[in-house]
């Protein structure tokens, strides 16, 4: 495997220098700030990255607050105790995108977020719990007994709620396999996940540094080279 300080290296270069790359990694994570969030802070936040799977984010971002009004805030109790033709008016309600089974997803996933907050006294208790090294163990939860939260949707949902993430991406596997690691393309099954794991596993042993930041330094090290600003929009930080 290439040496990760060659990796990083590479990323600075490619966007203007050290500073430059640093301002662009985020703050790092603390997954024990992930027990404080309520459960329909979580809800909202997986609804959020199922709508936007396939679709436009922006678009996306600016519907929310329908989508907040349309799902009763996301408190998983008061959706779970509503009737039927509840689900099936927002269907047409236009203050959301009209997408049935991912309608269905909200329902099926409020299910999910008080069933597991009942068993530890808090969704955001569960997820802060699981060990930071087995992302891949915790993906592969989500998308066993969540609705829609496989592949990279779990992985977008557990960036987004501060837990410390890789983001499986085409530049961040790309950045892998130029580095030596004998994955696919497009790694999907467990064994090739449990290599990336892994590997990202020692170098936060080597570097210290979180698993975000070292996968976005993968992910800039390699691929289209996105300017400062553009990568600022994407990530929202």
């Amino acid at each position: 495997m290439a040496d990760f300080a060659a990796i990083r290296a590479r990323a600075a270069e490619r966007k203007g220098g050290e500073r430059v790359l640093v301002s662009l990694l985020g703050p790092a994570p603390d997954n024990r700030d992930v027990a404080k969030l309520s459960d329909d802070r979580l809800l909202s936040t997986i609804a959020e990255r199922v709508f936007a799977a396939g679709f436009v984010w922006r678009v996306i971002e600016q519907k929310w607050p329908g989508f907040e009004a349309a799902f009763l805030g996301f408190e998983p109790k008061r959706l779970l105790f509503q009737p039927d033709d509840f689900w099936h008016e927002l269907a047409s309600d236009s203050r959301i995108v009209r997408n049935p089974q991912k309608i269905r997803s909200v329902r099926d996933n409020a299910a999910f977020v008080e069933r597991m907050s009942a068993e530890h006294g808090g969704f955001g208790k569960f997820l802060a719990a699981w060990p930071a090294g087995d992302q891949v163990g915790l993906m592969a939860f989500l998308g066993k007994h969540g609705s829609r939260l496989g592949g990279n949707t779990g992985q977008y949902f557990l960036r987004w709620i501060g837990w410390d993430a890789f983001i499986v991406s085409s530049d961040m596997t790309a950045a892998l396999r130029d580095a030596g690691l004998d994955i696919p393309d497009n790694p999907t099954s467990k064994k090739d996940l449990q290599k990336i794991q892994d590997r990202i596993n020692g170098w936060v042993e080597e570097t210290g540094l979180p698993r975000k930041h070292i996968s976005r330094i993968l992910a800039m090290s390699t691929g289209v080279n996105n300017t400062p600003a553009q990568i600022r929009e994407y990530t929202g930080e």
